[in-house]
């Protein structure tokens, strides 16, 4: 499975949830059932790499600002979500964080910025199809500590100068 059929199979099932994380990784199971295991190998490795790729302070910032506050394991589902968003909104969050404030249509902190059900998609499809766990990966994980300088998320001020956009759509 190459990068273009990964983002596809993650817009095809957001567009049948309506945009509900919980069902679109229902949708992404079902889909990814109808592949060989080895596609969906694939699949799980292209989303661990992006995963891991989106441990960085600064997401971890607007994820601060969109759920009004991220532990640890908010910000791992929200990275979770962030894939399901397709590739555009996760790359443009990567390059810019403060960008989400105009890739995101919507968001609803009831629903959205939640993903972590398809953060174990590919695990559940493999084991209905298979009846077994899935192998490791080999995906080098995630280094100890987000990348990028870690700062005062506590702080306000600091998160609105930081974030500006997002500060002025979400807080303002």
């Amino acid at each position: 499975m190459d990068e273009t059929e990964f983002w596809e199979l993650v817009d095809t099932s957001r567009r049948a949830a309506g945009g509900d994380p919980d069902e679109q990784a229902d949708q992404l199971v079902e889909r990814l059932t109808r592949l060989d295991p080895d596609s969906i190998l694939d699949f799980a490795r292209h989303f661990e790499s992006r995963y891991n790729r989106a441990y960085h302070w600064d997401l971890w910032g607007a994820a601060w600002v969109l759920l009004d506050g991220a532990s640890d394991d908010a910000f791992d589902f929200f990275r979770c979500w962030l894939i399901g968003q397709g590739r555009e909104v996760f790359e443009g969050a990567l390059h810019d964080p403060d960008a989400l404030a105009g890739l995101l249509e919507d968001f609803d902190e009831e629903i959205d910025g939640d993903g972590e059900e398809l953060g174990y998609a590919a695990d559940e499809a493999y084991e209905q199809l298979t009846g077994t766990v899935a192998p490791d990966l080999g995906v080098p994980p995630a280094p100890a500590e987000p990348e990028g300088t870690p700062f005062d998320m506590e702080n306000e001020c600091l998160l609105a100068e930081r974030y500006p956009r997002l500060w002025a759509r979400f807080k303002g």
